[in-house]
């Protein structure tokens, strides 16, 4: 296929908007910004489509390639809209999934609430079956396969729609579970079943048992929304391959998605870290905090030196899912929070948010409640006739009523004052988030430089600088659709971990290659599944160490190719080990399980950044009119002008205070603070003096 054919859609869903890129080989890309359709996401994929067919940016059968990021998995476990799991443990595990771990987030509740996720599987749907595998991976007690099946019938006719198998030790031999799929699988081809051997081959009873529920949970709902998406897509004439991003940054095709799930939690998220690495990358710039504001969530992570922190288990709604994903710290903060006072005279605002159905009052579909949104309408930062290039208008009578009503008369506040209020309240909550991945950890923000993403991300991100001490923030070409820019920038990637307890002093090196040997194979033939050759793969190998003795572990790097690879293993264990908890010592040390990511080439760029150009948008004039604002910091009322960014040339700076305007997002320039145009495209706000 030539050059000139390539045509290339990212799209995004987030709860608020859906975000499309479409990148076309020695054309400008084109961008679209479309309401989200919660029912069935797959409908405002279509509808982006179809918009990009009617302005002539492409012929549906001309694409070559679709991704996308989904939150559908996420939002499953979030809303509890799951499948109805059936767990079959071995005999006298039946109770792993609720009793957990001894840890408790809140140690001092008055009324305690469980921290397991029980609702995954309640006690009623998890039966066991007589099998026994030992630690050293030997059988002791059969399966027993005629208990399996009554048991597995028992589930199905209690209304099971999906099975999880979790039999002790079967990360070390799996004959037991992988029989009982089978069999299953034969008796109940309509049940979808995963087995921990497949999702988690990893010790530690409740985390294995949990992640593979969550997979179980999420399954039946994936495969539907992907048959829905593929009707879509279908239905609109695109036959292009699909492939979904994975929540540890890299893509995988749908077929094998369909098989590991529970690998898409944060799927979205994901690509904007990756999408805001590619903006640092042209700036030069490594060290980063990326803060993805959108109109429900607002996704916080830190990027040093070029590449985003991957933890080797997350959380799902507080509970801990053994699945490795970007290192993102998500609050419910963005355009769509709701704001309200507290019995207490107090301001609150978010979690909730109004969504895009039924939206912000300002949105004029049935919304009643004041959002931030709402907010920033009523302090003039937003147009209502150009908010997503005009495609949704505001009003703001309606905005004014609703921040009346909530907020400014309860709590005996001038409107405009309960607008920056509600401002700075919700400033003040992300920059905590911030914080809690920064200063927790060690690091002081004042070392990095802020990329603001999102639709929301570049009205926030001077005020979140100011609140951090940072001073330079990075606003991308198109902010608020960097995520499914960053999706097309994405490489196929598999990961493959297996269990492998072996003490580092008794350990040879052959055995260490020949573990990595068989994890690898694995990882090469599901790259091969995505039609990946070979000698186009680099692979990266990770062992989890801890010392003898302890809980929890750390990922170190491997190179076996080093003289003395286990040498290497535990001096950067020592190191990691003094990094993250602020001390080392010596000490015997071992191998918990061993780890391979399999990552293809990043598909080649098909356009220079410079041609992006955006649907709807006609020749710029620099100043496009004045408007009167109402900033923090008793600077109060003031006309600024409203800059079309388009019309802003490379090396141009700009003063503040003012607009600056593009389709997908506003960024707002305060008083102290100046603008200016990188040859990349990137807005580089920097704070007077600086410079």
């Amino acid at each position: 296929m030539s050059l000139e054919e390539i045509v290339e859609i990212g799209v995004d869903i987030g709860g608020t908007f859906t975000d499309v890129v479409c990148r076309r080989s020695g054309k400008p890309s084109v961008i679209l910004k479309v309401p989200t359709t919660r029912e069935d996401p797959g409908l405002a994929v279509l509808d982006a489509v179809r918009q990009l067919e009617n302005t002539g940016a492409i012929k549906s059968g001309d694409v070559t390639r679709f991704v996308h990021g989904t939150t559908v998995a996420t939002n499953a476990v979030l809303e509890r809209k799951g499948a109805k799991v059936g767990l079959l443990t071995t005999m006298g595990f039946r109770d792993v999934l609720e009793i957990g771990r001894q840890f408790r987030q809140a140690l001092y509740e008055v009324r305690l609430t469980p921290e397991t996720p029980g609702f995954l599987a309640p006690r009623a749907f998890r039966l066991e079956v007589p099998e026994r595998i030992d630690a050293k991976g030997q059988i002791i007690i059969p399966l027993d396969e005629a208990a399996l099946l009554a048991a597995g019938d028992d589930l199905v006719d209690r209304g099971a729609q999906s099975l999880a198998i979790v039999f002790l030790f079967a990360f070390l031999n799996p004959v037991h579970e992988r029989r009982a799929a089978g069999l299953l699988r034969q008796r109940h081809p309509q049940i979808a079943i995963s087995i921990s051997s497949e999702v988690d081959p990893a010790f530690r009873e409740y985390e294995r048992t949990a992640v593979t529920a969550f997979d179980a949970y999420i399954k039946p709902v994936v495969d539907g929304y992907l048959d829905r998406l593929h009707g879509s897509l279908n239905q609109a004439g695109i036959v292009a391959p699909l492939q979904i991003m994975q929540s540890r940054g890299g893509l995988s095709g749908t077929k094998v998605a369909r098989e590991r799930p529970v690998r898409l939690f944060l799927s979205g998220p994901a690509a904007g870290v990756m999408g805001a690495c590619n903006i640092g990358k042209a700036e030069n710039l490594g060290d980063l905090i990326s803060i993805d504001i959108g109109g429900t969530t607002c996704d916080i992570a830190l990027i040093e030196q070029g590449r985003p922190g991957v933890r080797t288990e997350g959380q799902i709604d507080g509970y801990p899912v053994r699945v490795s994903m970007i290192d993102i710290n998500p609050i419910g903060a963005g355009g769509g929070s709701i704001a309200r006072a507290d019995g207490a005279g107090g301001l609150r605002v978010g979690p909730r948010s109004a969504g895009s159905e039924p939206g912000p009052a300002c949105y004029g579909r049935g919304g009643v409640a004041a959002t931030v949104t709402d907010a920033s309408l009523l302090l003039g930062y937003l147009d209502p006739g150009y908010f997503a290039a005009g495609t949704v208008s505001l009003d703001i009578d309606l905005a004014r009523a609703a921040i009346a009503k909530g907020v400014a008369e309860p709590l005996g506040l001038t409107e405009a004052a309960a607008a920056l209020g509600i401002h700075q309240v919700l400033n003040g909550q992300m920059a905590e988030g911030i914080r809690a991945i920064t200063v927790r950890r060690g690091h002081d923000p004042r070392d990095f430089t802020l990329v603001a993403l999102g639709g929301a991300g570049p009205l926030h991100g001077i005020a979140l600088a100011e609140e951090l001490g940072i001073r330079r923030v990075l606003v991308p070409p198109h902010p608020g659709v960097l995520s499914a820019q960053g999706l097309l920038d994405a490489a196929v990637e598999h990961e493959v971990a297996q269990a492998f307890g072996h003490d580092l002093a008794a350990l040879s090196v052959a055995d260490l290659v020949q573990g990595y040997k068989d994890i690898d194979d694995q990882a090469k033939d599901l790259m091969s599944r995505e039609g990946v050759a070979a000698t186009d793969i680099k692979i990266q190998h990770y062992a989890d160490v801890c010392f003898v003795g302890q809980s929890y572990h750390l990922a170190v790097p491997v190179d076996l190719s080093a003289a003395a690879p286990l040498d290497d293993i535990y001096d950067n264990f020592l190191e990691i080990h003094d990094r993250i908890n602020g001390h080392r010592f010596e000490a015997p040390a071992k191998i918990i399980n061993l780890r391979t990511v399999h990552q293809a080439a990043p598909p080649a760029p098909t356009r220079a950044p410079e041609t992006t150009d955006v649907v709807s948008s006609g020749k710029a004039t620099l100043e496009k009119s004045r408007r009167t604002i109402f900033l923090a910091g008793g600077e109060g009322a003031v006309e600024v002008p409203v800059l079309d960014r388009e019309a802003i040339v490379p090396g141009q700076r700009i003063a503040g205070p003012a607009i600056i305007e593009q389709a997908d997002t506003t960024t707002l320039l305060t008083s102290s603070w100046a603008a200016r145009m990188a040859a990349s495209g990137t807005l580089i706000l920097e704070q007077l003096g600086d410079n």
